[in-house]
């Protein structure tokens, strides 16, 4: 039988990602948070997890290199990927935003925008019939505004501090966002008994932590 194979981005959602499988009777005992492999096994069931860069989950999905992931909604959009996603997982909960130290960048015929998300940026002021500078950051997108480098930027906050801390606040709100189980549209058909087992389960998992 060929394994099943999940893609869990690397970072905050692991420990949020091990504890739903966990509750599902899906564990990996050779998996260690010091462990430098990024294979993981269940043999008894049949499903390896494989640690990715979050940004790469949704092309190793699409491509059709694992069956499944596990990733956040913020990199689904900026990837366009076409994917099935079926569940929202309810943790790695953030917001994508619009912010700036002041609003003075809506004055502006082409405002610079600092962003690790160049698409969703792109779409969200095109929708708004703005035309804007795209700058790709990798870094810490805060200094930007602060630089001079941009007029604002777009960016993932959780609770906001970083943001206050370096003179900025939250000007528009874009999405929320939170991690979502995709599956490859090939493997859904192919493996559809085994991946239809695995969602349904994890989704009973979330419809019983949604009642609590």
């Amino acid at each position: 039988m060929d394994y099943v194979e999940v893609a869990v981005a690397k970072g905050r959602l692991v420990d949020s990602t091990l504890e739903l499988f966990a509750e599902i009777g899906l564990v990996f005992p050779d998996y260690s948070p010091d462990s430098r492999k990024l294979f993981f096994t269940n043999e008894e069931r049949q499903v390896r997890m494989v640690l990715v860069k979050s940004a790469d989950v949704p092309t190793y999905v699409e491509r059709g290199a694992v069956d499944m992931g596990i990733v956040g909604k913020d990199q689904l959009l900026e990837s366009g990927a076409e994917v099935y996603e079926l569940v929202d997982l309810g943790f790695g909960t953030c917001k994508m935003v619009v912010a700036s130290p002041s609003t003075a960048y809506r004055r502006k015929p082409k405002p610079v925008v600092a962003t690790k998300y160049p698409k969703i940026a792109q779409a969200y002021f095109r929708d708004k019939d703005q035309p804007i500078e795209t700058i790709t950051l990798h870094g810490s997108v805060e200094l930007a505004p602060l630089a001079g480098l941009s007029d604002c930027i777009v960016d993932i906050v959780e609770t906001g501090t970083t943001l206050k801390e370096n003179g900025l606040y939250i000007t528009e709100e874009i999405a929320a966002l939170s991690a979502r189980l995709v599956v490859n549209r090939a493997s859904f058909k192919t493996k559809f008994h085994r991946l239809s087992g695995l969602v349904d389960q994890i989704q009973a998992v979330i419809d019983g932590r949604e009642r609590q």
